[in-house]
């Protein structure tokens, strides 16, 4: 078991610091590991791609699908069934080991075991002994009496009038009988040809398992060292993120920080922009308010001069007239409707905010929020200038990979397995030396046994023929004494087979029992546990062979019964192809964590981490000029604006009536008039009005609306400016300060969870334990041994044998309705010695 171990210290290696990195990720702050899932920038540790360890192929399929014979086999184990339906007695075999017997009394081991576990075989057993002993005799009585012409020895038929239903019954039965012989020595010679067989593909699943064991020890070191090689893998992206330590660590300081400055500076930005639309807002309302007023002057003007103009044309005398009057005074009547309805003259000057906007912009804040985003995006480049310490990590890298191949080399794995290889080939070879012998015994067996069933044929053969020769050869005309010699022969054949039946029966019937205890015992008490696995659960019992020795596997492996491993444990890994580390427990055998406190990469890395300071005093988010700028903005003026005055205004019609409509209202009136002078007058002012409306109101109404939409924004951008000005300063305030007083809690927390370098390596040992539990040093081979030798001792030889005990003994059981049939039907085929005569002289035989 040398080899093993070293096997077992080489592969330990590949979980050293899988499970000291588990439990710092384990000791992580709750906190910090939440703020690791909300990262955005920059994106988590890029996962590494170890590739595939070599892969081990094995060439054994353990299973084993015996085909038609397996109906046979099915048959038998249905039959073992009936006769020993217990289940098997674990726990008894266990007290009985643990005891040594010294506990159990006899009588209570005879009555438990032997009366409730073995009663079907004790009874069976004992009719096959009572067959073996009984047939003899009874044959020996049987000659005597017939000597003496008793038991159908007397050459002599009494004549019955239902002689012809009674042979026809006998010749059916015998026939029966024989039919099923016949099957019995079918079965029997099926199983004794299927052992045959089934012996040279025991040959195949020993070169295979042979081979599979020389593949698992070849390609193990092959494993172990790729799996040594990948930590290069590992090294070489630490190598590789150091040379971008700043992108790296200050990245991350940047990203944790990033969600309290980056939305503070955004709003600042959004303020800067405000500024810039208030001065456009301002400058529009001041522009639109000089078009107004100037136009409002020009549009009185215009209106009350068309007005009076209509007014004097409405004091012809034309008007007078009775017909066209009361159009005129309807129309003289909503003179009054011409004028105008707003006065901007009164609205209140917003130049003074203008200019204060105005002076505010002069300082360009989005520069200096711009400015306050460079600041902060610099920090990688800080960072990078303030590690330039953690480079030192380099060294230690190449020292620990240096370490792990020195580790890897303080067992002579490779010669071991040479020679477990070595040791393989020579047991093979010792193994397939006695093929020849095992060929010449299977073939010795393969004889016996056909000389067995040739018995059983001998007196088949004589029933058969004296069928035959009885029933071709009988004369239903000839009286017992003129029978033919064909029917004669018949008869004395079938008392030949009586004799041979007499001869053999005993004979076959104690090999049947003797193959019947033996076989059906290893069926029950070892195939059939082994196949459900209860042999293991035996062997696994704790405490099984010594009340201070645990567990017996750990215990004859590795002289430590302590060890939570049974061979129930090891035989499930090994056959669902885990890795022998993984299926041995092997981990419990080695300190792990001395290994880890001479490597201690973690720690050490840890320490360079630890002793990183990054001081971020020098970041400004908003210069001193910003601010001023924001709280001047705030005290511009804008919110003292009477923005309801100018609302209210605006929100008024340019003139008390539309003009156009009044204009066509007018038209329609003068449609009413006869035609004249008057007529074209009132159409000649519809047109003045709508010129008016076109050329006055109209840019009017465009000015009106470019007002209300600057004094609405005005009005938004004003409304708790103050507050929203101290929110933004606050909030630079209060990220400036997270960034000047937390930078070394971010750093801490950056350290303790989100370093890629770290994360690399977790990678690395992760993938060393999954490939030590999956992958390296799969066991299936061991598996398969135990599944070949249940295959082979069970399947290809007990199964058969029972199978040929079952039809053999079936035929022998045969045998006795077959010699007392026999006896009857001679009596209709031989040739008697005297004969029934009536008085008359007439004989009847039909």
């Amino acid at each position: 078991m040398l080899w093993t171990r070293w096997l077992v210290l080489l592969l330990c290696w590949g979980a050293t610091s899988g499970e000291q990195q588990a439990d710092e990720r384990d000791q992580a702050p709750a906190g910090v590991r939440a703020d690791s899932r909300r990262q955005r920038s920059p994106p988590p540790v890029e996962p590494l791609d170890f590739g595939f360890v070599p892969a081990a192929v094995y060439d054994t399929h353990a299973y084993y699908e015996p085909g038609s014979i397996g109906i046979l086999f099915h048959m038998v184990h249905a039959f073992l069934y009936v006769v020993q339906p217990n289940s098997f007695p674990k726990d008894l075999i266990v007290k009985v080991i643990q005891q040594n017997m010294g506990g159990i009394k006899i009588e209570e081991w005879r009555k438990v075991c032997w009366i409730h576990y073995e009663a079907g075989f004790i009874v069976c057993a004992t009719l096959g002994i009572a067959f073996v002993v009984l047939v003899p005799i009874i044959a020996t009585c049987f000659c005597v009496c017939r000597c003496c012409e008793n038991c159908g020895g007397e050459m002599h038929q009494r004549q019955r009038k239902n002689a012809d239903c009674h042979r026809g019954f006998f010749t059916a039965s015998l026939i029966a009988i024989s039919v099923f012989i016949i099957l019995g020595v079918l079965i029997a010679y099926a199983a004794n040809h299927n052992v045959s067989t089934q012996i040279r593909s025991t040959r195949r699943l020993i070169n295979t398992n042979m081979r599979d064991l020389k593949t698992f020890a070849n390609n193990t070191p092959a494993q172990v060292e790729y799996l040594t090689a990948q930590y290069t893998t590992a090294k070489n992206k630490v190598l590789s993120d150091l040379d971008n330590i700043g992108p790296l660590l200050g990245g991350r300081i940047h990203s944790q920080l990033e969600k309290e400055v980056v939305p503070s500076l955004d709003t600042a930005l959004r303020m800067a922009g405000a500024m810039r639309e208030t001065k456009e807002a301002l400058e529009t309302v001041n522009t639109s308010l000089e078009v107004l007023q100037d136009g409002m002057g020009k549009l009185q003007a215009s209106v009350t001069g068309e007005r009076a103009s209509l007014s004097n044309t409405l004091s012809d005398p034309a008007c007078t007239n009775g017909a066209v009057s009361p159009t005129c005074n309807t129309i003289r009547s909503t003179l009054s409707q011409l004028g105008v309805n707003a006065d901007y003259s009164k609205l209140p000057d917003v130049s003074h905010a203008l200019v204060n906007i105005n002076t505010i912009l002069r300082t360009d804040l989005s520069n200096i929020v711009q400015k306050g985003y460079a600041s902060f995006n610099d920090t990688p480049k800080l960072v990078k200038e303030q590690t330039k310490n953690i480079v030192s990590v380099k060294g230690m890298l190449d020292k620990i990979g240096t370490e792990i191949t020195s580790f890897s080399k303080m067992f002579p794995v490779e010669a071991s397995l040479a020679n477990f290889t070595t040791f393989l080939n020579e047991r093979q070879k010792a193994i397939e030396s006695f093929y020849p012998q095992i060929d010449q015994m299977d073939f010795y067996r393969w004889i016996g046994c056909v000389a067995v069933l040739c018995m059983v044929v001998l007196v088949l053969a004589f029933n058969v023929l004296g069928l035959l020769c009885g029933t071709c050869g009988y004369d239903k005309q000839a009286t017992p004494t003129t029978r033919g010699c064909l029917s004669n022969t018949g008869g004395n054949l079938l008392m030949a087979g009586v004799g041979f039946s007499f001869i053999f029966a005993w004979v076959l019937m104690a090999i049947v029992t003797s193959l019947f205890v033996a076989g059906g015992n290893i069926e029950k008490m070892i195939c059939e546990p082994l196949a459900n696995r209860q042999l293991f659960k035996i062997i696994d019992t704790p405490f099984l062979v010594h009340p201070e020795k645990k567990n017996f596997l750990p215990g004859m492996l590795f002289q430590n019964p302590n060890i939570d491993l049974t061979l129930g444990s090891m035989y499930r890994e090994c056959y669902e192809n885990n890795g022998l580390y993984h299926a041995l427990q092997l981990e419990t055998m080695f300190n792990i964590n001395s290994f880890l406190n001479r490597t201690v990469y973690n720690r050490d890395l840890a320490k360079v981490f630890e002793g990183v300071q990054v001081d971020l005093q020098n970041v400004t988010l908003l210069e001193q000029a910003g601010r001023d700028n924001l709280i001047n903005f705030a005290n511009s003026g804008i919110g003292q604006i009477d923005y309801d005055a100018y609302l209210t205004e605006v929100n008024k019609g340019v003139t008390l009536v539309d003009l156009l409509s009044f204009a066509t209202d007018l038209e329609a009136q003068a449609d009413q008039l006869p035609r004249g002078a008057l007529e074209n007058a009132l159409r000649g002012h519809a047109s003045s009005i709508r010129l008016i409306h076109r050329e006055q109101v109209v840019p009017m109404e465009q000015a009106m609306s470019t007002l209300s939409q600057s004094i609405k924004k005005l009005q938004r951008t004003s409304n708790d400016l103050p507050v929203k000005v101290t929110n933004i300063l606050s909030a630079i305030d209060a990220a400036e300060y997270l960034i000047t007083h937390n930078a070394s809690h971010v750093v801490k927390q950056v350290q303790d969870k989100h370093s890629s370098l770290v994360g690399y390596f977790r990678q690395y040992t992760e993938w060393v334990k999954n490939s030590l539990t999956a992958e390296v040093a799969q066991c299936k081979p061991i598996s398969n041994i135990v599944d070949s030798m249940e295959i082979v001792a069970c399947s290809f030889i007990i199964d058969s044998v029972n199978t040929f005990w079952f039809g053999l003994g079936g035929c022998c059981i045969l045998l006795i309705p077959s010699i007392i049939i026999s006896v009857k039907l001679a009596k209709y085929y031989r040739r008697m010695d005297t004969e029934d005569v009536f008085e008359d002289g007439q004989e009847n035989w039909n």
